[in-house]
């Protein structure tokens, strides 16, 4: 007995040294670190820019929503939130269908018993630092399924804890942006107080009131939950976001994102341990700028639906339909439409950037480019320019145009009248002329390979074969076809069209080029970036996108002449063999040049047709460029059928004829101040 009271005498007198030594040694010491408080900031998001039409209609918006979010505040444990995502729980239902086995056996540890119950079972746990504990605590649960299965209710809270767990201290994440409803508003709202952390607030998701047959332009922007992409994590993390914040992923959401973003709102926090003290709001954040487009939402509408008419009526092996809409002044993209089909299927889906990054063998369209590269070159001059058309065979092979196959309609033509009735045979005859071979009828070609090099050279410096510069990712150069000896031949069908492929895109700068006079102008979507006004609206203009001439085409305005001639008889001319005589009823009138090109699709034989056009033919306002791919074989007019479609809905929709005049002055003066830089 006396032991025992001895004992209990000593353990009295440590427990009173321990005191004195608290209490009388470090009490001050001590006391203030209690009451030290520490300061930090708070940042929260703001609303995101918008995006406009070039009329200023809203093309992508921010719709609110009621939300629910939690702040993570300084050394929280993983009990303290557990017990906040049970109680929360309790008031808010949050879907868990991408609630991962990691999140639950975490949502199951955060119980302090049972994650004794489970250290019980894991031998040697004590000894252990606290992360291989921690993992072998999992290690366990994932071995023993059965002894972590979660009701539906415990799901839910396991949902909103993985999402509390998930966010940086003093950081602000949603748990539930959208749905929320009326019961849940009142019922969180009401037990806010035993809740740390969590918020009643707004959050805002991306809408499209034009609908979505432009977002595969205007891009997508990541959700809170999917945060940051892993390929550009660190270097958003280096710019200041957080992990869970959204951003731009694709396309214009993801060019623009620094000028879309805005900056968060910042609040002084002053913390005591684990206990928010005070808040102070330091700036209350900057909505993101606005994009406003070149592109006009009414006409891009129809210009969609249209293009999906054409596509729904092509039948057989057709594999889509692409067009382009530009100023040629100022590279200003009007409208931007594409659709693929799956043969297979017939599934028609929209792809609008089909329209810069399908590569499309576009046939006698180019023919404008071939003719203004050998009067650069000087095999033929303004006034020595007539051939003779009539079938070319070299090698035992005969190649010739579409009305002249066997020789029957031989005859005299020059540059503008080739390119009135597509003349084949006039541009082969240019390529060999340009390589400096002297035909033969049924000799072997023997020009040298360079000739595809230099028939390519001119082609670029219209736009055809090299990157237009459009202000979106994802632009193709196009395919070229083997310059080897044994496709020699083909060189040929280079001069026409019927081999190297390109897009739309560079079709409608190609034509835009001769339109404009010979600038290579950089086309571009994007028109200005500008402020919000009082309204939410469009305010002020912050920055604006200016014309960019990439060269200018070297021609005397005698050759100009021989080409923009030609391009106007393809559809006003008076040969009986004009290709594009369907066209003369678009008012104001065109220029134009129609493309056919042989094609197949997986064995079968098929035709592709394009167009690259622009009205008026005089002072031209507007270029249109299409490419249908792939059609039945016997298609012969689905392009000037959809180009004359096109024009109509432009007039009606884009710009009246009657500003035609004043118009054509203030264009023609804006090319020149242009083409001057």
């Amino acid at each position: 007995m006396n032991f025992l009271f001895i004992i209990v005498g000593l353990l009295f007198a440590a427990l009173i040294a321990q005191l004195a030594y608290l209490q009388i040694l470090h009490g001050t010491q001590l006391k203030a670190e209690v009451s030290r408080t520490d300061s930090t900031v708070e940042t929260n998001n703001v609303q995101r820019g918008m995006i406009f039409d070039s009329t200023g209609r809203v093309l992508v918006g921010n719709k609110t929503h009621q939300a629910i979010s939690y702040t993570k505040s300084v050394n929280v444990l993983a009990p303290q939130m557990y017990r906040t995502a049970n109680k929360l729980g309790q008031y808010l239902k949050v879907p868990t269908g991408s609630l991962t086995r990691r999140n639950r056996a975490d949502y199951y540890l955060a119980s302090t018993s049972r994650e004794k119950r489970v250290q019980a079972n894991v031998p040697g746990i004590k000894n252990m630092a606290q992360s291989d504990a921690y993992d072998k605590e999992l290690q366990y649960l994932y071995a023993h399924p059965a002894e972590f299965k979660l009701t539906r209710q415990q799901k839910n809270n396991a949902m909103i804890y993985a999402r509390m767990s998930g966010a940086y201290s003093l950081s602000t994440t949603y748990i539930k942006e959208t749905g929320v409803t009326s019961k849940e508003l009142a019922e969180v709202g009401e037990h806010l107080g035993e809740m740390p952390g969590v918020k009643v607030g707004t959050s805002w998701t991306r809408n499209y009131p034009y609908g979505s047959s432009l977002k595969s332009i205007l891009g997508t922007v990541s959700s809170e939950k999917t945060g940051l992409p892993d390929s550009k994590v660190n270097q958003y993390l280096a710019q200041g976001y957080s992990r869970n914040d959204s951003v731009g992923q694709s396309y214009l959401e993801e060019q623009y994102e620094p000028v879309l973003r805005g900056s968060k709102s910042q609040t002084d926090v002053e913390v005591s341990g684990t206990k928010i003290m005070k808040e102070v709001k330091r700036y209350g954040g900057q909505k993101g700028d606005n994009l406003q487009l070149t592109i006009n939402a009414g006409f891009q509408k129809k210009l969609q639906s249209l293009v999906r008419q054409a596509e729904s009526g092509a039948g057989g092996v057709s594999t889509g339909t692409y067009a382009v809409v530009m100023n040629p002044n100022n590279g200003a993209i009007i409208g931007m439409a594409g659709v693929d089909r799956n043969p297979s299927t017939q599934k028609i889906t929209n792809n609008a950037l089909g329209a810069i990054n399908s590569s499309i063998t576009m046939g006698s369209v180019v023919k404008g480019a071939m003719v203004s590269g050998a009067l650069m070159d000087g095999v033929i001059t303004p006034t020595n320019n007539t051939l003779t058309d009539m079938p070319i065979t070299v090698g035992g092979t005969k190649k010739a145009s579409w009305f002249n196959k066997n020789g029957g309609q031989n005859m005299a033509v020059n540059a503008s009248t080739a390119l009135e009735v597509s003349s084949n045979s006039y541009m082969m005859q240019l390529a060999m002329k340009e390589a400096g071979f002297k035909y033969s009828e049924g000799a072997a070609l023997n020009m040298n390979s360079n000739i595809f090099n230099i028939m390519r050279g001119y082609f670029n410096q219209f736009g055809l074969g090299v990157k237009t510069g459009v202000d979106l990712p994802g632009e193709t150069t196009g395919i070229q076809g083997s310059t080897s000896s044994k496709h020699l031949g083909n060189a040929l069908d280079e001069a026409f069209g019927n081999y190297d492929a390109y897009t739309t895109m560079q079709v409608a700068q190609y034509m835009s080029t001769i339109a404009n006079g010979g600038y290579r102008i950089q086309p571009h979507i994007l028109s200005s970036i500008r402020g919000t006004n009082q309204n939410g609206g469009l305010g002020a203009v912050k920055a604006t996108v200016t014309p960019t001439v990439l060269n200018h085409i070297d021609m005397t305005s005698a050759e100009r002449k021989l080409v923009t001639e030609g391009l106007y008889d393809v559809v006003h001319g008076t040969n009986t063999w004009k290709t594009g005589g369907e066209l003369d009823t678009i008012k104001p009138e065109i220029s134009a040049k129609t493309g056919t090109a042989q094609t197949f699709y997986k064995g079968t034989e098929t035709v592709t047709l394009s167009l690259a056009s622009y009205a008026p033919s005089t002072h031209p306002q507007v270029v249109v460029a299409l490419a249908m791919p792939n059609l039945d074989y016997n298609a012969e007019d689905n392009n000037m059928k959809l180009a004359k479609s096109i024009y109509q809905a432009y007039w009606q929709t884009v710009q009246s004829t009657s500003t035609l005049k004043s118009n054509t002055t203030s264009n023609t003066t804006t090319t020149t101040a242009t083409a001057g830089n």
